[in-house]
């Protein structure tokens, strides 16, 4: 059997004024999981964009461990 490999994508989180760039492990139409920098400050409700030419979709973080997001959109 043969398994297809995507490479992740870059992708930017914008909510408020500020933007990070994070690394998007999968996604689909309901959400999608997310690699953030360790330090990195992230709110519960953001936008997320894939880069370089995604459209903004609001989501909201379903869980977070270490440096991984689950967001869920609506």
């Amino acid at each position: 059997m043969m398994v297809e490999k995507h490479p992740a994508r870059l992708g930017s989180i914008s909510f408020g004024r500020s933007k990070t760039v994070c690394t998007i492990r999968s996604i689909s139409a309901f959400g999608a999981a997310l690699d953030v920098a360790a330090d990195e400050q992230v709110p519960n409700e953001f936008a997320l964009t894939v880069i370089p030419d995604g459209d903004p979709r609001r989501c909201a973080v379903v869980w977070r461990k270490e440096k991984r997001i689950a967001v869920a959109f609506y």
